[in-house]
């Protein structure tokens, strides 16, 4: 499969004059096996839910909040 990217000048010059031309393909083919999760991974599946689960993500962000805020206080300050 062909695909057209745009990436930023400075990463294609990088990979211009690191990977040789006949060997460019096989190098982001490889990259991307590394980086992309696995077809079918249940972790990666139970995740993608995790994020899709509006409710918990509501719950999450005040916890969150919570923890940032908690002890940042100084030593003499109060409630």
């Amino acid at each position: 499969m062909q695909l057209l990217l745009h990436i930023p000048d400075h990463l294609g010059e990088r990979l211009k004059l690191t990977i040789p031309s006949r060997q460019r393909s096989k190098f982001i083919a490889e990259l991307l096996e590394k980086a992309l999760p696995a077809e079918g991974d249940p972790l990666y599946l139970a995740a993608l839910e995790v994020e899709r689960d509006t409710t918990l993500n509501a719950e999450m962000r005040e916890w969150r909040e919570e923890l940032i805020a908690d002890g940042l206080r100084g030593a003499d300050e109060t409630d």
